[in-house]
């Protein structure tokens, strides 16, 4: 895989550079919740501009459904990348039509434009390779250069990530090179224990993850809303909380596995719970009781992992080597909720391994609860793509940049 220092070691003023970076960050109305995307993606878009490239930065943002949507417009990312950087960046506001192609034209050696979200095209998504490598082919005119630095995009077979980089000479970002490089940590160069931390709402969301890691890990700790299908499988009520009862018969065949290769499986012990989901917006106090996870109400829902659980999982990580977490112990989001996922945070904080935060909403936990970025290991911008290089599969846009 050919890096941005080589690139920037051939001269890059003067040329156009495409930067698929990743700028998919939350909003509310016209504000960001999380920048930390953007952020990702500055050492990267900043260099191209230092060396002299008119530098195109194209995204996506959310799940529009191949049209325009001002739901999903990526003006106010521009913005922030432009405060981010201290200069102007123009925004185009269309992909590969006139807009794009006259801001492109208007760059100066230096300068930096964003594209309009690259959703708003059906040929981004598409199945179909011919109408995807003709979105790929206009997207191509407006530059000389690819690099490639959307971490969170590179499981996805998509136009701009990997049709594009294939039209054009092509590059790794800094970003990307970081994150291979911490991931070849969690599977070729691992300090043991090796522990992983999984949460998050769907234990289906983590099957091949589980799978691939019970051959690597030396403990699994298990917390958020997929602990309810492992709690069910061992035969306990689970009352009203979060279930797959379709995966309890893979849940128990991953217990058993983890049994005979000696891998420690841990479950939560206790559990908060309540009988109605809290209120995001508002955070009106939840009032939740806590009670053993074998002793759950049946009107009752499991909404973050209990004091004791706490405790256990702090005192799992606290020799670790390694550590990756991906997933929230609870919903975090609410205050009374989000002890589970703070004790996760401050155990890998108060560990001397290499940790990593496997992206998602573990990295906007994080964020959100106020723990210092820089305090961990490593910090992913890309929670599906993180998964999918653990579970051992080729990532579309990586092999891209490797051909």
């Amino acid at each position: 895989m050919k890096t941005i220092d080589e690139l920037l070691r051939q001269g890059v003023e003067g040329k156009r550079v495409f930067v698929r970076a990743d700028l998919n960050v939350p909003q509310d109305g016209t504000t960001i919740t999380d920048d930390g995307r953007i952020r990702a993606v500055l050492p990267t878009v900043k260099a191209l501009a230092e060396a002299g490239a008119k530098v195109v930065v194209a995204s996506h943002l959310g799940r529009p459904k191949g049209a325009p949507d001002p739901a999903f417009t990526l003006r106010f990312a521009a913005s922030r990348l432009g405060e981010l950087l201290g200069r102007p960046v123009a925004f185009a506001g269309d992909t590969i039509g006139s807009e794009a192609h006259s801001a492109v034209a208007g760059l100066e050696n230096g300068q930096v434009a964003v594209l309009e979200n690259l959703r708003f095209n059906a040929g981004e998504t598409s199945k179909d390779d011919a109408e995807r490598a003709e979105f790929a082919a206009r997207l191509a005119a407006l530059a000389d250069v690819y690099v490639g630095d959307g971490f969170g995009a590179v499981h996805r077979g998509h136009a701009s990530v990997y049709d594009l980089p294939r039209l054009l000479p092509a590059y790794a970002g800094y970003l990307i090179a970081t994150e291979v490089g911490v991931l070849r940590k969690l599977t070729d160069d691992v300090k043991r224990p090796y522990v992983v931390v999984l949460g998050g709402a769907k234990v289906s969301d983590k099957l091949g993850v589980i799978d691939h890691l019970l051959e690597k890990a030396d403990r699994i700790l298990v917390g958020g809303g997929m602990a309810y299908t492992f709690l069910k499988a061992k035969g306990h009520e689970v009352g009203i909380s979060l279930l797959q009862e379709d995966q309890i018969p893979v849940v128990l065949d991953y217990l058993a596995r983890a049994e005979k290769r000696g891998v420690e499986f841990v479950l939560p012990v206790d559990v908060l719970v309540s009988p109605d989901f809290p209120d995001l917006k508002t955070k009106a106090p939840a009032h939740p009781q806590t009670v053993a996870a074998d002793a759950i109400p049946a009107d009752q829902e499991g909404l973050d992992i209990g004091p004791k659980t706490r405790e256990l999982y702090a005192s799992k990580l606290a020799d670790a080597g390694t550590v990756f977490w991906n997933g929230p112990m609870g919903v975090f989001e609410h205050p009374d909720y989000a002890g589970g996922t703070k004790a996760v945070a401050r155990a890998l904080l108060d560990c001397d391994g290499f940790t990593v935060v496997g992206g998602g909403d573990s990295a906007a936990a994080v964020r959100t609860l106020g723990f210092d970025e820089n305090a961990f290991g490593h910090i992913s911008t890309g929670g599906g793509a993180s998964l999918e290089y653990l579970e051992g599969k080729t990532l579309p846009g990586l092999a891209a940049l490797e051909d």
